[in-house]
């Protein structure tokens, strides 16, 4: 880099020993500091018009400030050593940045996480553009605030969720049936990973096909959902797998199944969506889990765990869910 030099030769007023050698450190300085043309001619001109040395040391002092001003953001400063700091003011070392851990397992594969992260491009029911913006900061410890306060907004039916009887039936709704009113006991307990056949919907005869013994009461269906990898997409899917009506109907009457769990955003099939909803809900028994995370899982008895937000007048809510060994 080419640096100016200011040329003081001319600058000190005759018998000005002490002005002499300050104008030769700034001429010095300004040989290590990149100073622009017009600063150098303005320092070179100050002092061959300043003829009193009282009022010229102190503009040279002034000066001298100002260049040391601007000098600081061209000159590496040794006071930190190289690898310190971001640019924010920040005193940490830069192969020592903070990254939080995001893990899908636990305690060494002992609980798996089956509930899919909140972002932004993640599925929302029949939207092509994906979930968008969910989560706000209104208030940040950045704008002067003294803790930083987040607000979220999105449909209750969106990522891992459940479905509460209210969800499909006015009077259940209205009569208060929401996931406040959902059996713990029932989201909490010894569950069954099975995996669908990939070349169908759920009906009757892939229930038959699955042969779920009696007494098992919470099932998890993984099905070509998951190969497909559906919930990454952020358009929603109409072709996802799902039960048709006969299939809710033979497992309502014919297993001891009250937890139905599935991997995408809706346990019925897009084609018997409202009829297959009817058939699980009716009753208040069965609780839906819908958009579950079943990747890389082994089928096989798992615990479950299954808890929704505590949302009054709500007919789905966020949940999340673990799988414990």
């Amino acid at each position: 880099m080419k640096r100016n030099k200011v040329d003081i030769s001319q600058s000190v007023p005759p018998g000005s020993k002490i002005l002499a050698e300050f104008l030769n450190f700034i001429g010095w300085f300004s040989s290590l500091v990149p100073l622009s043309d017009a600063l150098c001619r303005s320092i070179s001109a100050m002092g061959s018009r300043m003829k009193d040395p009282l009022i010229l040391l102190c503009c040279l002092e002034l000066l001298a400030f100002v260049v040391l001003s601007l000098a600081s953001s061209s000159v590496p400063n040794n006071a930190y050593p190289s690898g310190f700091g971001d640019g924010s003011g920040s005193c940490s070392p830069r192969d020592d940045v903070l990254i939080p851990s995001r893990r899908e397992v636990y305690d060494e594969g002992r609980i798996l996480d089956i509930s899919h992260r909140y972002r932004e491009d993640m599925p929302s029911w029949g939207s092509l553009e994906g979930l968008g913006q969910f989560l706000w900061l209104p208030a940040s410890i950045k704008n002067g605030s003294l803790a930083n306060n987040s607000e979220m907004k999105l449909p209750t039916h969106t990522g891992t969720h459940v479905d509460a009887p209210g969800h499909v039936f006015d009077h259940y709704f209205d009569a208060g049936f929401d996931v406040d009113t959902l059996d713990l006991s029932v989201l909490n307990g010894p569950a069954l990973l099975v995996d669908v056949p990939r070349d169908a919907n759920i009906t009757v005869d892939v229930m038959k096909y699955l042969n779920i013994p009696r007494g098992v009461r919470r099932v998890l269906f993984r099905t070509l959902n998951t190969d497909r990898q559906l919930m990454w997409k952020k358009e929603f899917d109409t072709s996802y797998v799902g039960f048709m009506k006969d299939g809710a109907k033979w497992l309502v009457e014919n297993t001891d199944i009250k937890l139905v769990g599935i991997d995408y955003l809706s346990v019925a099939a897009y084609d018997d969506l409202i009829p297959a909803h009817h058939v699980f809900l009716e009753g208040r028994e069965i609780i839906l889990v819908e958009g579950l995370k079943l990747d890389d899982i082994k089928p096989g008895m798992y615990y479950v765990h299954c808890l929704p937000l505590r949302l009054l007048g709500a007919e789905g809510s966020p949940i999340r869910c673990i799988l414990m060994n």
